[in-house]
């Protein structure tokens, strides 16, 4: 374990545990779902908070228009009118960079009558604060500005800059943060405080959204055999589906120690027929699938869609399963093999806690892979357990918040030196 310097240790008291709980409150109180107004609101709160703790702040309206012209624009899930790009960074330009990078859209609370409360009426409830975005990952961003905030107060002055990056649009795609990054904010290495309930995550998955479009032949209910069912058709399309998800997820990444299927495939909604007596003559049919560690996309799709065209049916050789690429398109990320990052990441995180977080790669799509994909070398270390995310109840710990900021804490005075 490396000793804590007299500089380092002011810094580390810095951390208000009040301050940071009252944040994260105020911040879940603004129901941020990704694509509405209130995210925007969020954005501008955000920003005030970062004003008010002295950091030079770039809040600026994403040009949505030509930002879905750029060849690397991850694709959406909702619609949006407006987006609101936001930066602030404080320290000199005679030394390393590091970015901390989270996003403030949270998904939809789901059905309220499964929350013991109001999902954005937060609370510390036993020392945990409970309210959607909580963990995923409204916590995470606190603890990015209370070690911003830590710093600061410290007086400690850094010789490279530290950049907090608040970013919208994570939930379906990732264009907050190619807004960022093509604005010119990128840095030598980048933290994203992701719930990793303690670990460093060093790699994550990739996720594709598709669209299944099944055709049949209608007829009544009552003479089925005369038509076609799109359902019944869909079926073996499905079982092949679960069939290429199988042998996708042999031989994965070690990393992968605490998933038994990281390259998930799931349809998530399904939809078919239009009346209760007639044969349905279409299904439609959506989910995600994983991108494994590396894959390019295209081959990842091109996998995809020949699992589809080898189902063996004759219905569905005449009339050839549709499939679209629509939603989030997430390719996989991580850190370059050999960057010390993950070492400065260990080494801080045990300064704190008195452990060194083990090595861990995350089933999910993430914005690593876009900061990865610009040269900003990338890892995930935040506060959390990704099973609250996006879950009834959803939590975090205020201590787990506090340690986070104060990891980040001593890794910026690290990374970027000190004055």
């Amino acid at each position: 374990m490396t000793k804590i310097s007299a500089a380092e240790a002011r810094v580390l008291a810095a951390v208000d545990e009040a301050w940071v709980a009252a944040r994260l409150v105020e911040l879940i109180a603004v129901p941020s779902i990704t694509g509405s107004a209130a995210e925007s609101e969020a954005q501008h709160l955000f920003a005030r908070w970062l004003g008010e703790l002295g950091l030079d702040v770039d809040l600026w309206p994403i040009d949505l228009a030509a930002l879905q012209a750029d060849p690397e624009f991850p694709g959406t899930e909702v619609p949006r009118t407006e987006s609101w790009g936001l930066a602030g960074h404080v320290g000199g330009s005679d030394g390393p960079s590091l970015a901390l990078s989270g996003h403030i859209d949270v998904v939809p609370p789901g059905d309220r009558r499964q929350w013991s409360r109001d999902p954005f009426a937060a609370a510390v409830v036993a020392g945990d604060v409970v309210g959607r975005g909580a963990c995923d990952m409204k916590g995470g961003l606190v603890a990015a500005l209370a070690a911003a905030a830590a710093v600061q107060w410290s007086g400690v002055r850094l010789r490279g800059r530290l950049a907090v990056h608040s970013v919208g649009g994570e939930e379906d795609g990732g264009l907050g943060t190619l807004a960022t990054l093509r604005r010119g904010h990128l840095a030598d290495a980048c933290i994203i405080p992701e719930p990793t309930d303690g670990a460093l995550v060093t790699a994550n998955a990739g996720a594709l959204g598709f669209r299944l479009e099944v055709e049949g032949r209608a007829a009544h209910g009552a003479v089925r055999d005369t038509g076609v069912s799109a359902l019944e058709a869909f079926l073996p399309v499905h079982r092949a589906l679960l069939e290429l998800e199988d042998e996708r997820n042999r031989d994965v990444d070690p990393r992968f120690v605490d998933h038994e299927r990281p390259y998930a495939l799931s349809i998530g909604t399904v939809q078919a027929g239009d009346w209760s007596s007639t044969v349905p003559d279409r299904l439609v049919a959506e989910g995600r699938y994983g991108v494994r560690l590396g894959e390019p996309v295209a081959a990842a799709r091109a996998a995809f869609e020949a699992a589809v065209a080898a189902v063996p049916d004759p219905w569905l050789a005449e009339h050839p399963v549709r499939v679209t690429w629509s939603g989030g398109q997430f390719a996989s990320g991580a850190v370059p093999a050999g960057h010390p990052l993950p070492a400065w990441v260990g080494e801080a995180a045990a300064a704190v806690t008195g452990t060194e977080p083990s090595e861990r790669a995350a089933p999910y799509g993430s914005d690593l892979r876009l900061y990865a994909a610009a040269g900003v070398p990338t890892v995930h270390y935040g506060p959390g357990e990704v099973r609250f995310a996006h879950a009834p109840d959803e939590r975090v710990a205020v201590q787990d918040v506090v340690q986070a900021a104060r990891v980040l804490a001593l890794l910026a005075l690290r990374v970027c030196g000190t004055r």
